[in-house]
């Protein structure tokens, strides 16, 4: 790596390509997760090198953060995922997932992780119902 690919503070330049143990620190998942979406998002390609190194170029970088967005913030399946990615136009923030739905109307106390407890609980219920 050239002194030119890094910033002052010793990280890597916005350009620089990321290897991908380092995209997986910076999206907080591991690395076969993002093997895995390269399985299932047709767009995620990353440059391969000798050894089947994977490279991800800045907009592979981008995309996977948004593969991330989708899946763990705004609760999508991959397939509600993957449709969400392939269609032309759309805002994909616009959709609102049935548990995202539930977790923003519920009340407001919440437990440990944030979510509120009235949500999860409705939730575990609409599962047992289901499962019942």
């Amino acid at each position: 790596m050239s002194g030119s690919d890094l910033t002052d503070d010793g990280g890597k330049a916005s350009g620089a390509m990321l290897a991908i143990g380092e995209l997986a620190v910076r999206i907080g998942v591991p690395t076969h997760v993002l093997r895995y979406w390269e399985t299932r998002f047709p767009q995620l390609k990353p440059l391969q090198r000798s050894g089947r190194r994977r490279y991800y170029r800045a907009e592979d970088v981008a995309l996977a953060e948004r593969i991330h967005h989708l899946l763990h913030v705004q609760g999508f399946t991959v397939e509600g995922a993957r449709k969400a990615l392939s269609e032309p136009g759309a805002a994909p923030t616009a959709r609102a997932p049935l548990m995202r739905e539930m977790l923003d109307s519920a009340a407001p106390s919440q437990g440990k992780t944030g979510i509120p407890v009235e949500a999860l609980v409705a939730l575990r219920q609409r599962l047992a119902a289901a499962l019942g």
